[in-house]
């Protein structure tokens, strides 16, 4: 079930309009204030928290309250249980939007993030990577790649988990795009399972190339069981196309399971549509 864009009346249009700019004020000064606390934070506790997994805490919280503000997102998250606290994942997710950062931010589970390079400039949302050693990479440049998967070693090795979005930017469809072999190589390298987080909304809530937020709409993660390494050796491309596969059904099972979808050989799309 592909992704489709939800007719809207003169009211929703406005309504969304109203909404964008003041979340985004909102959004300015909470994370101006957030900001504050993980830099205070930072200096608290940098003596016993080398791995800023305090600070991480902290901007999972920031990052998730945005998702509760709006109930008309019904955001829900499933299957925290997968990530355990005390092991260590190379966890990744499908990627349609910034709002997928919140989501990931919501499962309360210990990671460092993987992020293009340019999102460390943002002011506020750069600083916070900063203060929790995010791991930064620059799109097509080699060395950068190499750094980046040393990096991230690094932080496996040290029992720090890491977050990656393998499709390696933002799909413009709504749909999973072709996954990158680096996340399953690393997985395998450093004998860690992989986590998949599915994410459903976000694209339709703030999709690429759109600078309005849409009011109504569910949000809806569910994180999958691990796949295990030794399920996987000498086969990371089985394990890429097992995960590619997995994720791209439960995106269309929670898309599915909140829409009614399109009738066969209807022109509009039958819009009423969440399932009782």
């Amino acid at each position: 079930m592909q992704a489709v864009e939800r007719p809207r009346n003169a009211i929703q249009v406005a309504v969304d309009k109203v909404f964008s700019i003041v979340f985004l004020l909102y959004f300015i000064l909470s994370s101006a204030f957030f900001n504050a606390i993980t830099a205070i934070a930072t200096v608290l506790t940098f003596p016993f928290d080398k791995r800023r997994q305090i600070v991480h805490m902290i901007s999972c919280f920031w990052g998730w309250h945005y998702l509760p503000l709006n109930p008309f997102w019904q955001f829900k998250i499933e299957g925290r249980e997968h990530i355990d606290p005390n092991k260590t994942y190379v966890i990744i997710g499908n990627h349609s939007s910034y709002f997928d950062i919140l989501v990931c931010y919501a499962t309360f589970r210990k990671f460092k993030f993987v992020s293009k390079e340019t999102i460390f400039n943002i002011p506020l949302i750069g600083w916070n990577m900063y203060l929790n050693q995010y791991v930064k990479i620059r799109r097509g440049n080699l060395s950068s790649i190499k750094e980046m998967m040393a990096t991230c070693k690094e932080w496996l090795k040290m029992g720090a988990s890491v977050m990656m979005f393998p499709e390696g930017t933002r799909t413009e469809t709504g749909e999973i795009l072709p996954f990158r072999a680096g996340c399953f190589n690393l997985a395998l390298e450093l004998d860690v399972p992989i986590v998949p987080i599915v994410i459903y909304g976000t694209y339709e809530v703030f999709p690429k190339n759109r600078n309005e937020l849409r009011t109504f709409q569910p949000i809806h993660a569910r994180i999958l069981p691990p796949m295990m390494p030794e399920d996987y050796k000498g086969k990371p491309g089985k394990m890429k196309d097992d995960a590619y596969k997995a994720m791209s059904e439960t995106l269309s099972e929670l898309r599915a399971k909140h829409y009614i979808g399109t009738a066969a050989g209807a022109t509009e799309i039958l819009v009423g549509t969440k399932k009782d």
